[in-house]
């Protein structure tokens, strides 16, 4: 409801509106100021928010492809996560180059995004498979080329293992191509004892 500005009191004769009368001699004190009317809803300071103004957490997507242009795909994928609701990309890694692990098809084009977002992880991980979908993704056996792939690797603080998700990724510290373009934009979430143990794996940077 609206916030009603206060009136000025009547002097008793019972008439709206009315002011009180001043003795002879003297100024009558000025009505009491008017309060500010709420804005109505659907104004312009109920909009809504910026994404940046929502409570948010840190979490990690790798990107990765195989088919078609590959590297369209993973530029592409880079900016739609942007495009998520209340979320917010903040670091981009450069492009790298990976050959396929239990996967076969061509070399795959690698890279990790950083994001603030305000949705848990599982709505978050079920926009990341929408965009999986609109991309072309198809499923035909484990491990299948593919258009576009994005894994959730960590979201803030969250660990749990579900048919559905495991947090953090339950590979993400045996993978180069996970773990080379994640020390580039967040050095502090992979110990060097992480790399080390993936110095052995074949991956080339190949766009900044």
């Amino acid at each position: 409801m609206k916030n009603k500005p206060d009136r000025p009191r009547g002097d008793g004769d019972g008439r709206k509106g009315s002011s009180p009368r001043a003795p002879a001699g003297k100024r009558a004190a000025p009505p009491p100021a008017k309060r500010a009317q709420a804005r109505p809803p659907g104004g312009a300071q109920s909009a809504r928010r910026p994404k940046d103004e929502y409570p948010t957490v840190q979490a990690f997507v790798a990107i990765g492809a195989n088919l078609g242009d590959a590297q369209a795909a993973v530029k592409a994928a880079m900016e739609a996560i942007g495009t998520i609701e209340r979320t917010v990309v903040t670091a981009r890694s450069s492009l790298y180059r990976s050959a396929p692990i239990e996967s076969s098809g061509p070399d795959y084009i690698n890279a990790v995004v950083a994001v603030r977002t305000g949705l848990t992880a599982e709505a978050f991980l079920s926009e990341l498979q929408l965009l999986e979908d609109q991309a072309g993704r198809e499923r035909p056996f484990p491990n299948a080329p593919r258009t576009l792939d994005l894994d959730l690797l960590t979201h803030g603080n969250t660990v749990k293992d579900t048919p559905a998700l495991s947090l953090p990724h339950p590979r993400m510290r045996e993978r180069a191509f996970v773990l080379k373009p994640l020390a580039e934009i967040a050095p502090d979430k992979v110990p060097r004892a992480a790399l080390a143990r993936v110095s052995g794996q074949v991956i080339e940077r190949i766009r900044s």
